[in-house]
């Protein structure tokens, strides 16, 4: 091969920074450094929605991928261990309710674990569905570790969204992306809604490139306002359209879970971090002005705060193509689902997968681009219907916002999916999504919508049996748990904050 024959290096610019855009640099740089010139272009004048986020299991598997190292992201990030979310208020007022990361109970290849609970739920026996989950009651005792002496868990984070974009930029910058500091005045393309050539800058500086990254949020800059990629509105799924978000200092130890707590018209979260706490209202602001919001918040907060309340609006829906022409839309570009589940972060993660394997470096990428987009619709539409069965599922009757949420029209996906599990306990996980078996049984039960039938291979085994055989499941779930240390003092030892600022 000639000099001449060696194939030119792909330009990928990034617009935006954020979680979004740091991410996808230090993959791109990571995965397909030898093969790209990437610049990701950002300005310090627009800041980042995240407030302190809460991530799933499957981040760490894109941390490896990346190179990151956990203790250090950890310290640097003041981050904590994650092993779910407790739903309190619900179904019900003082109803409580833990969706935790990790299976529940032993399954077999004909039914779910659910099914034998249920058999000795009938039968009198079983105690509670969660003392089957390791997870959930290492969570609930305030426990996590991690090592050979210990029993491994299935584990997510709770991090500071600024940090992490931070460490993320160091990682990208250290892997070769150039950062260029600056707002985007104008998008260049061939033509209208074709191909863009350039971001123009404010200064006048023209950033060329092959295949561009829109990672601007809500703005949508590259992939709405300029390719016109249409938006799905989910307002009549999901009518929470605003948040008020404020940090408070801590006023006890972190807990390894989050914590989303209903209120009249919306929920509340807390993320407990190692120097702060996270605090959020999510509400509909058809049912509860912002005003009337940011004071229900202040009053419901614990601790000192440390930073103005924050106004995000936001609406829940998706991009018709996250993929059009030369541009892939990443995070809240692409589409955005409320942050119940913790879902943000792994969208995008999930996204830059795709794009690693499906990338163009030449030719024509249309067909890579429907089945970028059809993968993506399909995800995120699972994870939009995840999300409602919290809502739909409820027996709140003591607000106008519950009343309009229990009577709401669902998707035809979710009924279907309610019916086979009230029916007959069946839950399932199909190619494309997100949450496990595990998961819909825990929130279904949770929300109080117990099965009326279930498959009947417990009653195969026999009352006795089937008593023993969960009892030492309970059994050894709970010395699994005594085996492991407080996660304040794992979190101590294993990756301290550098500072409490």
């Amino acid at each position: 091969m000639t000099p001449t024959d060696v194939p030119q290096r792909r330009r990928v610019v990034i617009a935006g920074g954020g979680t979004s855009g740091w991410l996808a640099a230090a993959a791109l740089a990571q995965q397909l450094g030898a093969l790209l010139d990437i610049t990701l272009v950002e300005s310090e004048e627009i800041g980042t929605i995240g407030v302190g986020e809460s991530t799933i299991p499957t981040a760490r598997a894109f941390h490896r991928l990346i190179g990151l190292d956990e203790q250090r992201f950890m310290s640097e990030t003041g981050a904590t261990f994650k092993l779910g979310i407790a739903f309190e208020d619900w179904a019900q007022k003082g109803d409580r309710y833990i969706h935790a990361f990790g299976e529940t109970g032993q399954s077999t290849w004909m039914g779910a674990f659910h099914h034998f609970w249920l058999q000795a739920r009938d039968q009198g026996f079983g105690g509670d569905f969660g003392e089957y989950c390791l997870e959930l009651q290492a969570a609930d005792a305030g426990r996590f570790g991690i090592g050979a002496k210990v029993p491994e868990l299935s584990y997510a984070y709770h991090l500071d969204a600024g940090r992490y974009a931070r460490h993320l930029r160091g990682i990208a910058e250290q892997a070769g992306v150039r950062r260029v500091e600056g707002m985007i005045e104008r998008v260049e393309q061939q033509g209208d809604g074709a191909d863009i050539t350039a971001l123009v800058l404010r200064s006048g500086q023209r950033i060329e490139g092959d295949l561009f990254l829109d990672c601007t949020g809500f703005r949508a800059l590259l992939i709405g306002q300029a390719l016109g990629s249409p938006f799905e509105d989910w307002g009549h799924w999901l009518p929470t359209d605003r948040a008020v978000a404020v940090q408070t200092r801590a006023v006890e130890p972190a807990r390894p879970y989050t914590r989303a707590i209903a209120h009249r018209a919306g929920w509340r979260w807390r993320i407990p971090l190692q120097h702060r706490v996270g605090n959020g209202f999510v509400y509909d602001n058809r049912h509860l002005s912002d005003d009337e919001a940011r004071a229900q918040l202040l009053r419901d907060i614990e601790g000192e705060i440390v930073a103005e309340p924050r106004l995000i609006r936001f609406r829940a829906g998706r991009r018709a193509e996250a993929w059009r022409g030369n541009c892939v839309a990443l995070g809240l570009a692409g589409g955005f689902v409320e942050p119940l589940e913790s879902t943000a972060i792994h969208l995008v993660m999930i996204a830059i997968t795709r794009l690693l394997q499906l990338f163009p470096f030449a030719g024509d990428c249309a067909a890579a681009a429907r089945r970028f987009n059809a993968q993506a619709a399909a995800e995120l539409d699972g994870i939009r219907d995840f999300i409602i069965l919290h809502y739909v599922l409820t027996e709140r009757d003591d607000t106008p916002f519950w009343r309009d949420m229990r009577a709401m029209e669902i998707p035809e996906s979710l009924r279907d999916r309610i019916a086979l599990f009230r029916d007959g306990g069946i839950a399932y996980q199909d190619g494309a999504d997100l949450f496990r078996v595990d998961s819909w049984a825990q929130v279904m039960i949770g929300q109080r919508s117990l099965p009326h039938h279930h498959h009947r291979m417990g009653e195969i085994m026999g009352a006795p049996r089937l008593r023993q055989v969960l009892a030492d499941m309970k059994a050894r779930v709970a010395q699994q748990v005594l085996l492991l240390p407080p996660h304040a003092t794992f979190l101590q030892d294993y990756c301290p904050a550098e500072d409490a600022a």
